[in-house]
């Protein structure tokens, strides 16, 4: 279901739980564990309908966006918040009972099991659902019509376009600046969001719902905090080259008065709408003689790949590795092209509507690099929520939500020339002498993403523990990416603003860290692969493509679905029971030395 991308039901730390309902438990004498066995199976059967009847409404309205839709919409998101308060409160009622651990868990999987919490008030949940509704349309309705002529109105996909492709500075402003008008309207709605949910977490005896969001780690949320800083602090300095490198051949192209060589890069000349990932710009920052001797988009355009044919080719790895293929319905009830006559929210999901096999993706595919890596990503959720499929419902999610994100990402990293030869679309792979080329533009995409990946939960859960008041939403999310990402905002901005609303997962409620620990993971996924097929190569040269040895263990894995702690999944698949970044380093270690190189003299902060 949807859930297994963005609503995915992860797992909270046990003691953390345990302790934030003490008062309630104590109200009452625990009941006994056959009581907690009987109230479980009710309570799976009553969400897993509740999670089918959303997905369906969700998707309806995600590709018809009316009043209707949305209406219909936050209408099953109602539902399935309200039962989920309701028996999350009831569950309290267990916390002092003796439970086998299969059972604990469950109880454990039930009070986290939505990214919101709502109020008990149902007047307040159903404000809430509508909020939440009106914010995701708000932003897939978006368009930016330049002179406000409504004839050249431009969506996301368009102005991407533009931001990818153009290397005029002002051109890019317009465009940068011209998204941003969308998500004012979004900001007084995001602030009455957050006093709802807020309300809702300390129900449920959370403090908010940010710490409610970093308690479902199988740590507690202080731990999962410092977790995430220990594997920041890991790649960091990989990163701050990358940015000193980029920043001097940016200052080349445009000069000291556009980029200074002691300041954050303004955010609009990074290729990027959010500058999140900086590989359109890979042809302004590009080694010298690095060429990677071909061009993906290029080929896949001259060969007339099609939309479907794109996800043939996502189908054809995971088959390659031993999975099944997916089902018919898969392809005749997916999304594969933004339709003609009506809105719809392009950005990429994927889909388990039935909870069994009736998996979709959502998606208005481009015939780029960029969106054949995409595809094998949104696919990765897809075979990961079929094979967890028999597990019981409370266990149909994956080891961490960080993990559903990986899988497909390790799939991505497999996209190599050698891959590409053996499904025809190389005659041979080029010479290793422009593999310098391509691990930057891999480091564009997967370590420029990192400090992009911690900042967006890290401004969520300020705002969400009031340290970030509402009169400084916009002064706020700027300190954090100059902070982490040194990058700049090209223009004033001010707090009649709104640019977090700008980026979809803040108006669509979907917790960011998964992003930031799917781009360590996937590193350590595909290194411990490369290891187990007894691979001695550069980890960048190395495919899992074909390899159903290998293919076998990730099954397994994916089977597990959450029946059991991430670690415990993490083991088996790696046999490392910690997250570890150093596999990230192991990845780019030929770019960092030539980074370094290229670095010297250039001063590196900001």
């Amino acid at each position: 279901m949807k859930r297994a991308y963005y609503l995915v039901p992860l797992i909270a730390s046990l003691f953390f739980v345990q302790a934030s309902f003490v008062l309630a438990a104590a109200q009452s004498s625990a009941p006994s564990a056959d009581e907690a066995q009987q109230f479980l199976q009710k309570a799976e059967q009553r969400l897993l309908k509740l999670w089918i009847n959303a997905d369906r409404a969700s998707w309806v309205q995600s590709n018809f966006i009316t009043e209707d839709t949305e209406a219909i919409a936050a209408q099953a998101q109602e539902q399935l918040i309200a039962a989920t308060t309701e028996l999350a409160k009831e569950a309290a009622k267990f916390n002092r009972t003796e439970l086998p651990p299969d059972l604990r868990r469950k109880m454990t999987l039930l009070i986290t099991s939505l990214s919101v919490a709502a109020p008990s008030d149902p007047a307040k949940q159903e404000e809430l659902s509508r909020l939440m509704t009106s914010m995701e349309s708000i932003y897939g309705k978006g368009q930016y019509c330049p002179s406000g002529d409504k004839k050249r109105c431009m969506d996301i996909n368009e102005l991407s376009r533009v931001m990818a492709e153009s290397k005029k500075p002002d051109e890019l402003l317009e465009v940068w600046t011209g998204w941003r008008t969308i998500s004012p309207p979004i900001r007084p709605k995001y602030r009455r969001f957050v006093e709802l949910t807020t309300e809702g977490a300390r129900e449920l005896g959370f403090k908010d719902l940010g710490e409610m969001w970093r308690a479902k780690y199988d740590m507690s949320p202080q731990q999962f905090a410092a977790e995430l800083d220990r594997l920041w602090a890991q790649v960091r300095p990989l990163y701050e080259s990358l940015h000193t490198y980029v920043r001097a051949e940016l200052n080349k192209k445009y000069g000291s008065q556009v980029v200074a060589l002691d300041k954050p890069i303004p955010a609009h000349l990074l290729g990027n709408m959010w500058a999140q990932s900086w590989g359109n710009v890979y042809d302004l920052v590009a080694p010298p003689n690095a060429d990677p001797g071909y061009d993906l988009t290029k080929i896949l355009k001259s060969r007339n790949v099609g939309p479907k044919d794109m996800v043939k080719y996502g189908e054809n790895f995971f088959t390659s590795l031993g999975f099944e293929p997916l089902p018919d319905t898969f392809w005749e009830r997916s999304l594969f092209t933004k339709p003609a006559d009506r809105e719809v929210v392009c950005h990429a999901s994927a889909w388990d509507i039935d909870a069994e096999d009736d998996l979709r993706i959502k998606m208005c595919i481009e015939i780029t690099a960029e969106d054949f890596q995409t595809v094998h990503h949104e696919l990765g959720h897809n075979f990961y929520q079929r094979a967890y499929n028999s597990q019981d419902p409370l266990y149909r999610g994956s080891a961490n939500d960080g993990f559903h994100e990986a899988i497909g990402d390790t799939i991505a990293l497999s996209i190599t020339p050698e891959y590409l030869i053996k499904i025809g679309l190389l005659e041979k792979a080029p010479d290793a002498k422009g593999d310098i080329g391509d691990l930057m533009k891999m480091a564009l995409d997967k370590v420029a993403f990192l400090p992009f990946g911690l900042l967006i939960d890290e401004w969520r859960w300020k705002v969400f523990a009031g340290e970030i008041p509402a009169e400084s939403y916009n002064k706020a999310w700027w300190e954090l990416r100059q902070k982490y990402q040194g990058v700049a905002a090209p223009v004033v901005r001010s707090e009649e603003d709104f640019d977090p609303g700008a980026k979809y997962h803040i108006p669509g409620n979907t917790p960011y860290s998964r992003y930031f620990l799917a781009h360590i993971l996937q590193f350590q996924f595909h290194r411990a692969m490369a290891r187990q097929a007894g691979w001695t190569g550069p980890l960048h040269r190395f495919s899992i493509y074909g390899n159903k040895e290998v293919g076998a263990r990730l099954k397994k894995v994916l089977e597990m679905g959450q029946s059991r702690p991430w670690p415990e999944a993490l083991e088996a698949l790696t046999g490392e029971r910690q997250m570890d970044a150093t596999a990230v380093l192991d990845y780019f270690a030929p770019l960092k030395t030539w980074l370094d190189e290229q670095n010297k003299g250039r001063k590196s902060s900001w």
